[in-house]
């Protein structure tokens, strides 16, 4: 039985530690916030100028002024602060954020990630995601084993345009986690979703890994 998409945002908010400055990217990845572990204080940098987001604000007390970078409205805490574009990319690309939780379209078995754009479809842009992945310490990837045709999303290697080469540190999915050794494969099985056989995961996964758990 495969992890819910809240399930894999709670297992992906077990790699965060007290005191990180956490960046997290659109779609699953934003869920994290609602499963911080109790004792682990952690402070949400936006690519849009926002340090200390908040919770997701309830419905009827939306601020549409107030919006992380996925433009999806949030709140703010007494110790949030706001500042340009500029400064925030700053913090990016000098290496002060210490986690960056993103989605993906494919992850290579060498760490290398696509999650901009699939060729042909109208995009707005990559955003902040090239800086990202070249700037935050660590890097962890939560997506969907496969796409909705069933094809894998873990490759030998990536074929949409590629984010970064060799960024991935772990990779969290429905079915299992993997940590990654930069620049080499294969990638290492460390955790299964309850219910899920490693012949499974191996059915689903065109990139080589080797089973640390079984």
């Amino acid at each position: 039985m495969a992890w819910t998409r809240d399930q894999m945002a709670a297992r992906a908010a077990r790699e965060l530690q007290d005191g990180f400055y956490v960046n997290l990217g659109i779609g699953i990845p934003t869920l994290v916030a609602n499963y911080i572990p109790a004792g682990v204080e952690v402070t949400l940098q936006s690519e849009n100028g926002m340090l200390g987001m908040g919770p997701f604000p309830f419905e009827g007390e939306e601020d549409a002024d107030l919006i992380n970078a996925g433009k999806q409205t949030i709140t703010e805490l007494a110790s949030s602060s706001y500042f340009s574009s500029a400064d925030s990319f700053a913090m990016i690309r000098g290496g002060h954020i210490d986690l960056s939780i993103l989605g993906a379209m494919q992850v290579a078995a060498n760490g290398d990630l696509a999650n901009w754009m699939v060729p042909g479809k109208m995009v707005k842009g990559m955003g902040g995601a090239m800086d990202l992945v070249a700037g935050v310490k660590r890097v962890v990837i939560v997506m969907e084993h496969s796409e909705k045709s069933g094809a894998p999303k873990l490759v030998k290697a990536c074929s949409l345009p590629l984010t970064g080469q060799a960024v991935v540190d772990l990779v969290i999915t429905d079915l299992a986690v993997f940590e990654v050794n930069r620049g080499r494969a294969p990638l290492r099985l460390i955790e299964l979703a309850d219910g899920v056989t490693v012949d499974e995961v191996r059915a689903k996964t065109e990139a080589s890994f080797e089973a640390a758990a079984a």
